[in-house]
């Protein structure tokens, strides 16, 4: 019996994990104590690992539809050679751009995933590329593009040095923080209040977060008028630091000019905070010594999702507190992240339109809540052949029925997953993949978000069971066969040009080598005396390494790409925005309550339902609704209602709790399951994007955002 240390890749936090390793097996996960950022911390979704790992519901073996609808297994060179054909015929006949790929949440959590994947659809020359980030936080990078001109300089809050936090749509208490890696979150928000400072929590549910803090009740998408108040007053009282403004960014005036209309009286209703409510908050953040506005998921689903991003930290730079100890700074990897980034090509936003749609696309993807429409609209460009990893988007995309219903249309469906899910039930193939316990890893995607700066590495902790793989070995046999060379950053399509396909793990290493903290091959120690980063050192740190207390402040004017190197507050399509804003109609009569979603402590989006650690209580997939209104439409505690919105109904327990604010019902995502899960499928439940619209049109329009918070809907007894 041995303990392996390793780190979890569930969620934002990547908290530190020991492994108890039997004959091969892994018998039991525990946190591990002596993580110099968790300290001890591991959520139960990371602990339940244990049993996916083990899970016996997980694929292990290539499977293949037969014509009655069944899996066969079958071998790992007959399935990748008939894929392999089948793309290629559909290449020849069609174009590159027949094919497409979407990619889950798990994904970014692969240090390896993304880069192969997004150099085999690089190698096709297809746009038809989507992740699941158009249902969680492209907008976000939507923001930074117009803010910053990089979409991934996206700001942090410093939370171990700020005195007032603003949070809105963000219930980091069970989410463990997302844009932020910070494992200990709870003791940085409580560190806030003892030190004299606080936390307000603007949401429309009294979440667990509110709870523990300050709650500012607000209406479901009422946040981009929220913050124009927050402005309006700000500008109006002469508050705005002059001296941040004139030395950071341009379009102050404009900015004033488009919050003039949004005095907190004058949206009282729509943002559902009382106007002295939202006067006296503008005055503490723009007096506060040091203050910062974050918002997360539940910001990003309405209709004004990258809007509302622009505008918190606008309100952070008006105030004076971006890139500033205490505000919003701005994290820094171990190598040049953001120039990789840039020079790839992956670090783009509106380079290219969707076909359907015409959307922007946001570091090379475009928006799931297209893809149903890309496979039925006939024309050049038309998606035939789709390849899903470590995503469901059945269950995750916005309308999916519609979905659901285009896969049928395809000519080739294949997932790679760890099960047959709700997606893979419709698959041609289901290709088996490593879970992370299975395969070494790098925090690639989260090294500029960690709140202490701190890198790490680790091997795996058991070799795959089965004949899983990971993916981009997956990815890697399939192009060979495609006769694609695979190269998302310029060094990997160097050396495949000259004939070398190099692993993950030595991109790794030689970005670690070559960049500011690395060894430079040896050579830091002889020019300084000194040793520097590198996969080796890395591999003797397995707990990883903290390398500073805090991120350097004062280094925007240096990152920001727009040519005058200032912050635009005020770009056209900020102001188009404002004025849709302004101009919203009103919803349509009979759906007189407005629908959000929420975070459980034990689910993590559709793929942990098949844990039973996690699904122990009785646990019932209920949509939470305030007193008041479950009396005025006859709702009973623990009853079945019926949801209907203007796109479908949804049938699940009601669950009364005076944690809602009156007129909004929230309902839990990723429940409903018809997939290859036994237990997942007996929890029952419902899929609630079966409410959000399906029609393109619909989607945000500056990220191609899904519209799934603030759907009008009704509800009633079932």
């Amino acid at each position: 019996m041995a303990s392996v240390t390793t780190y979890c890749r569930i969620c934002e936090p990547l908290c530190g994990l020991e492994a108890t390793v039997e004959d091969g097996r892994v018998v039991r996960i525990r946190p591990d104590r002596e993580h110099p950022l968790s300290k001890g911390f591991a959520c139960p979704k990371g602990i339940a690992m244990t049993e996916v790992q083990n899970d016996p519901d997980r694929v292990l073996h290539p499977l293949r539809r037969r014509p009655d609808g069944e899996f066969e297994r079958v071998g790992w060179d007959e399935a990748l050679g008939d894929i392999a054909a089948r793309l290629n015929a559909l290449r020849k006949e069609h174009g590159g751009s027949s094919i497409g790929w979407y990619f889950g949440n798990p994904a970014t959590f692969s240090y390896s995933h993304p880069l192969w994947l997004n150099g085999f659809m690089a190698a096709l020359k297809s746009p038809h590329l989507y992740s699941a980030g158009s249902q969680d936080v492209n907008n976000r990078f939507a923001a930074s593009a117009l803010l910053y001109g990089a979409p991934v300089l996206v700001p942090i809050p410093d939370l171990k040095r700020t005195d007032l936090l603003l949070m809105l749509g963000a219930n980091p208490l069970v989410s463990h923080g997302s844009l932020i890696t910070a494992p200990r979150i709870r003791e940085d928000l409580s560190a806030i209040v003892v030190r004299g400072g606080r936390v307000v929590v603007a949401d429309p549910r009294r979440t667990e977060t509110a709870r523990a803090y300050e709650h500012l009740p607000v209406r479901p998408d009422g946040d981009a008028a929220l913050l124009l108040s927050l402005l309006n007053v700000i500008f109006e009282e002469g508050l705005e630091d002059r001296a941040a403004c004139a030395r950071q960014a341009s379009g102050v005036q404009e900015l004033r000019a488009l919050a003039e209309g949004f005095a907190p009286e004058d949206v009282e209703a729509r943002s559902g905070v009382p106007a002295p409510a939202a006067r006296e908050l503008a005055r503490d953040l723009a007096r506060a010594e040091r203050a910062v506005v974050y918002g997360r998921t539940g910001t990003c689903l309405g209709r004004h999702g990258t809007l509302t991003a622009f505008l918190i930290d606008a309100v952070t730079q008006v105030t004076g507190n971006l890139d500033r100890p205490g505000g919003a700074v701005f994290g820094a990897a171990p190598f040049r992240l953001d120039e990789v980034l840039r020079l790839s090509g992956l670090a783009s936003y509106a380079r290219t339109r969707s076909r359907v749609g015409g959307y922007p696309d946001i570091l090379g993807t475009f928006p799931a809540g297209v893809m149903a429409e890309e496979i039925t609209t006939p024309g050049p460009g038309r998606l035939r052949a789709l390849l899903v990893s470590g995503g469901n988007p059945v269950l995750s995309v916005p309308g999916s029925a519609a979905l659901d219903k285009a896969l049928d249309e395809l000519d080739l469906l294949v997932t790679i997953d760890l099960y047959v899910t709700d997606t893979g039930r419709k698959a041609d193939y289901v290709l088996p993949a490593t879970t992370f316990l299975e395969r070494e890893d790098f925090p690639l995607p989260f090294l500029q978000n960690h709140l202490t700066p701190y890198v790490t590495w680790t091997e795996p902790v058991v070799a795959p069971r089965g004949e899983a793989r990971q993916e981009w070995e997956i990815i890697e046999a399939l192009a060979r066969r495609m006769g694609l060379g695979v190269g998302a950053f310029g060094p990997q399509r160097l050396a495949h040009r000259l004939g070398v396909r190099p692993s993950p793990r030595s991109l790794v290493d030689g970005l670690l080598r070559t960049g500011p903290a690395g060894d430079w091959y040896g050579l830091r120690r002889i020019l300084t005396g000194r040793g520097g980063l590198s996969l080796k050192r890395l591999r003797k740190e397995p707990h990883g390494i903290v390398l500073a207390d805090h991120h350097r402040t004062g280094t925007l004017r240096r990152r920001i790409l727009h040519k005058d190197k200032r912050v635009h507050l005020a770009p056209p399509e900020i102001a188009a925005e404002v004025r849709r804003l302004a101009a919203e109609p009103e919803p349509p009569d009979g759906f007189p309550l407005r629908l959000i979603g929420l975070r459980e402590m034990r689910s993590h989006n559709s793929w942990m339902h098949n844990a039973p650690a996690l699904m122990r209580g009785g646990r019932v997939h209920a949509a939470r609704i305030n007193p008041q209104d479950a009396a005025a439409h006859g709702i009973k505690d623990g009853e079945p209602c019926r949801i209907t919105s203007p796109h479908g109904s949804v049938e699940l327990a009601a669950l009364v709790t005076d944690e809602m604010t009156e007129g909004t019902v929230a309902v839990p995502h990723g429940w409903g399951h018809r997939g290859g899960w036994r237990t997942a499928n007996a929890a029952g439940g419902a899929n609630v994007n079966l409410l959000a619209s399906p029609d393109p049109a619909d989607l945000e329009r500056l990220a191609g955002m899904a519209w799934l918070n603030g759907v009008p809907i009704r509800i009633e007894p079932a």
